[in-house]
């Protein structure tokens, strides 16, 4: 016999993240893993590492170069990250 109250998984898992406190956690990586989907593997070979806290993203590049080309670009990759996500999970992004 079929229950009433069935409910796709997806929706229980989401909603098992958001009951637990996990989903934002959840987020900050899929932005992380997001970096060289969004900004390409030749620009991820100057990345030496991506940290979330507080809804900022902390970049650390080895090029000077590219670290002031990006901050120029700041606006466009917030946008692009979060869309690539799918919610708004970073408000800034700090280049180190």
């Amino acid at each position: 016999m079929r229950k009433t109250n069935t409910q796709p998984l997806g929706a229980v898992i989401r909603q098992l993240l958001k009951e637990q406190h996990l989903e934002s956690r959840l987020n900050d990586k899929h932005i992380v893993d997001a970096w060289p989907a969004v900004l390409g593997s030749n620009i991820s070979q100057y990345t030496t590492a991506l940290s979330v806290r507080n809804r900022m993203l902390y970049v650390s590049l080895s090029s000077a170069v590219l670290r002031h080309e990006l901050f120029l670009s700041k606006q466009e990759i917030l946008s692009a990250l979060n869309r690539h996500v799918g919610a708004e999970v970073i408000t800034d992004i700090v280049f180190r």
